[in-house]
């Protein structure tokens, strides 16, 4: 991979656990000094020539949002706050750590370039099938009683989790249209660093007459970074993920890392179920063969943020190619 890039656009989605490096280190302080280290790497980008729009995860921090907003209803009679506005908080919240550990450090740098955070909503279908069988666990665990008492107050979906208490989960649809998308694309035209989709997006859906309204889910946030690099035309879509390279038969005798896939060799792989975990990398890669089906003569890339700047050189990483 050539190391001299000029003004090539590109993706960037970063996970929400990567701002926690782990259970002794999730303070605010920590996240921000975590963030701190994965815009320095950005800034590499950003310094060999690229044009970036981050996307971020937020699941950590929503949990510890919800989890604030429960005790304090308990503790102190305060109001619950629902989940989309716990995902807009988290976009401000995590955007600004963003935005000012990579300004700080592009200004150490002497490149003269701004950073701005969008709160963005992601459209989403109101009949997606997702709707119909909600599968994501949120928030804390609750006895029986408290489960079955919200579900029939708050209309709430709630389950079992294998033996240690109840938990709410909602839908997780599918992301069709980035709201803010002309923002976007007015900001990155001027040469903005943009930080949007952030958790996927805070999830809206079509209300009639032209009006959006929030809706209880959660959107996969490498589907929707996915989706605003195929509607911005991104030359590069980068998932900065736990693992330095992607693996065939993770965990066997037999795994395999992996320096490059076509696109046709990716869909063959997640194709045969046993390569990709569901959880974990099988949706980053349906993300990426979204957005190269859409956009031929782009590429893709997973790696984790230490390794971004080796890996636009060709040393490390998977490349994903049409």
């Amino acid at each position: 991979m050539n190391n001299k890039l000029s003004r090539q656009l590109a993706v960037v989605a970063i996970g929400g656990n990567s701002l926690i490096k782990d259970s002794k280190h999730q303070t605010v302080e920590d996240q921000y000094q975590a963030a701190k280290e994965t815009t320095y790497h950005i800034a590499d980008m950003i310094e060999a020539g690229w044009d970036v729009a981050i996307g971020h995860g937020n699941g950590p921090q929503v949990g510890f949002i919800l989890r604030r907003s429960e005790v304090a209803a308990k503790v102190e009679g305060m109001h619950e706050v629902p989940l989309d506005v716990c995902g807009a908080d988290s976009q401000g919240a995590i955007g600004y750590a963003l935005q000012q550990t990579l300004q700080n450090e592009l200004f150490r740098r002497g490149i003269k370039k701004n950073v701005a955070t969008v709160v963005t909503q992601v459209l989403v279908d109101k009949n997606d099938k997702a709707f119909q069988n909600p599968s994501k666990p949120i928030g804390g665990f609750m006895d029986e009683a408290d489960a079955k008492r919200r579900e029939k107050e708050l209309n709430w979906s709630v389950v079992e989790d294998a033996g240690r208490g109840w938990r709410r989960v909602v839908a997780s649809p599918l992301p069709k249209e980035v709201v803010e998308l002309d923002s976007v694309k007015a900001l990155l035209n001027a040469g903005v660093v943009v930080i949007t989709v952030g958790g996927g997006g805070i999830p809206v859906i079509d209300a009639g007459e032209g009006q959006y309204a929030g809706t209880a889910a959660v959107i996969d946030k490498d589907y929707a970074s996915s989706l605003l690099a195929r509607e911005i035309k991104a030359d590069l879509f980068v998932i900065s993920t736990a693992v330095e390279k992607v693996a065939i038969n993770f965990g066997k005798p037999n795994q395999q890392w992996l320096d490059q896939m076509t696109l046709a060799e990716a869909k063959q792989y997640l194709a045969e179920g046993t390569h990709f975990a569901k959880g974990s990398m099988a949706p980053k890669i349906q993300a990426i063969l979204w957005f190269l089906e859409a956009n031929p003569n782009a590429k893709a890339l997973i790696t984790n943020p230490e390794n971004i700047g080796r890996a636009l050189r060709g040393e490390t990483g998977t490349w994903i190619v049409p």
